[in-house]
């Protein structure tokens, strides 16, 4: 792939400070359109050079819009109910099912695979999957793929 094309999805604890405040810096001038970028990244605490160079390359996984279909695997602690429980979070969410797969249990861990479409209506994914992660049978949760 040529640079530029590439796209990763990884956790906010493995992401440089300094992109993570180019987010902050678009969010202040997201939120009030009368400040100017050196307002933002001043308040923010980067130079006006860092939030140039990374504004394109960084933005919040939820920003997805309709149409955006992501595939994620989620690792299971056999018990009744709990895919229930993971199904009643996605509809919550507001997310359309698109494919659901499920292992058989080994040694009393299953894995459940959920390709989901983000629609319009979709609200924070990264709260959805937060949630689900929080879960007590959840041992993880991993996003494969993002379309």
């Amino acid at each position: 792939m040529s640079e530029g094309t590439e796209y990763y999805v990884i956790r906010k604890k493995a992401v440089p400070e300094v992109l993570l405040k180019v987010v902050e810096v678009q969010k202040i001038l997201d939120a009030d359109p009368k400040k100017t970028v050196q307002m933002a990244t001043s308040e923010a605490g980067i130079s006006r050079s860092s939030y140039y160079k990374y504004k394109e390359d960084i933005f919040p996984f939820h920003d997805s819009r309709q149409g955006r279909n992501i595939t994620c695997v989620i690792e299971i602690r056999d018990c009744p109910g709990i895919i229930s429980t993971i199904l009643n979070i996605f509809a919550k969410y507001q997310t359309n099912i698109l494919t659901i797969h499920q292992s058989i249990p080994i040694n009393g861990v299953g894995i459940l695979t959920l390709s989901v479409d983000i629609l319009s209506i979709t609200t924070d994914v990264s709260a959805m999957l937060n949630e689900v992660e929080s879960l007590d049978r959840i041992i993880s949760v991993k996003i494969i793929a993002r379309e």
